[in-house]
C-alpha cells in the first residue's frame, strides 16, 4: 500500500494571455500521434498549454512515455479511470485492468510501478481554466451535478467523507449524459470538457463538450483539439450529437 499523498482534487488555472489553451481527448499511450496533432495545430510550447481529459495510458504502445509528458510544464491532465488503475495498482482488480489494456504496467518492476503511481496520484480529478469568455471545467467522464460548484464541493470534502469515492468514480466513469442524450447544461460554467466515451466526431450536449474521437485507435480514430478560448475544434468540424463507436 502506498503512503497517503495529499492531493489537490480540483486544480485551477488562470487565463493564458500569452498563448492558446487546448484540450485533447483520451490519449491511451499514443503520444507520437498526439505530438503530430499538436504540430498540425501549430502548438507553441513556449506560450500554449495543453489540458488532457485523462486516460493517458493503457492500450497504446507508448505508455511508459507518460512520465516524460507529465514533466512538461505546459501539459496538464486530469485523472481518468485508466489513470486511476495506476494510482491503485496495489489494490485494484489487476485481472480486469490487464484485460482493459494494463499489461504494460504488469510487466514493470515494482519500483517502477510505484514511481508511476506516485506521480499519477498527483493528478487532479477536475481542472478549472479561466478564459475571457468564462470558466471552463475539465473532467474525464462527466459532471453529473447541476452546477460545477456542487461537484467541486463534493470533491474537496475530507478524505474521510463517505461520498467522496462515489463522486470521484462518477467523474471518471459516468456515461449517463451520453446514454440519456441529456442536454441539461452545467449552469455555472461556460463549458465543461470531457472524454471517456469514444465519438465519431465531437459532440456537444448542453454545454458539455465530448472530445474523445479515439485518437488512440489508429485504424479509425483521430485526436481532436478543442481551443478553450473559441470552443472551436481542430480539425475543424461542426460538433453534433454523436453515437458511440459500434
Amino acid at each position: 500500500m502506498l503512503e497517503n499523498i495529499e492531493v489537490v482534487r480540483v486544480k485551477r488555472f488562470a487565463a493564458n494571455p500569452a498563448g492558446r489553451d487546448f484540450a485533447v481527448g483520451d490519449i491511451h499511450g499514443h503520444f507520437t500521434r498526439l505530438q503530430a496533432a499538436l504540430d498540425s495545430a501549430g502548438f507553441d510550447p513556449a506560450v500554449d498549454r495543453l489540458f488532457s481529459v485523462g486516460d493517458l495510458v493503457d492500450r497504446g504502445p507508448e505508455c511508459r512515455d507518460v512520465l516524460e509528458w507529465l514533466a512538461r510544464p505546459w501539459f496538464h491532465p486530469v485523472r481518468g479511470n485508466h489513470d486511476d488503475y495506476v494510482c491503485r495498482f496495489d489494490t485494484c482488480d489487476a485481472e480486469n485492468w490487464v484485460y482493459n489494456g494494463g499489461a504494460w504496467f504488469a510487466g514493470l518492476a515494482w519500483d517502477e510501478q510505484r514511481e508511476f503511481a506516485v506521480q499519477f496520484r498527483e493528478l487532479p480529478v477536475a481542472i478549472e481554466v479561466e478564459t475571457v469568455g468564462g470558466l471552463i471545467g475539465i473532467v474525464h467522464a462527466d459532471c453529473v451535478f447541476d452546477t460545477w460548484a456542487e461537484m467541486r464541493k463534493e470533491l474537496e470534502a475530507p478524505e474521510s467523507n463517505k461520498r467522496l469515492k462515489l463522486v470521484q468514480n462518477t467523474c471518471m466513469w459516468s456515461r449517463s449524459r451520453v446514454e440519456n442524450f441529456d442536454t441539461a447544461p452545467v449552469t455555472d460554467m461556460r463549458a465543461v470538457v470531457v472524454g471517456h466515451t469514444p465519438m465519431k466526431r465531437p459532440a456537444v450536449l448542453g454545454n458539455v463538450y465530448h472530445i474523445d474521437t479515439a485518437g488512440w485507435m489508429p485504424d479509425r480514430g483521430y485526436f481532436t483539439l478543442l481551443n478553450l478560448h473559441t470552443l472551436e475544434t481542430i480539425p475543424a468540424t461542426r460538433p453534433a450529437l454523436s453515437q458511440d463507436w459500434d
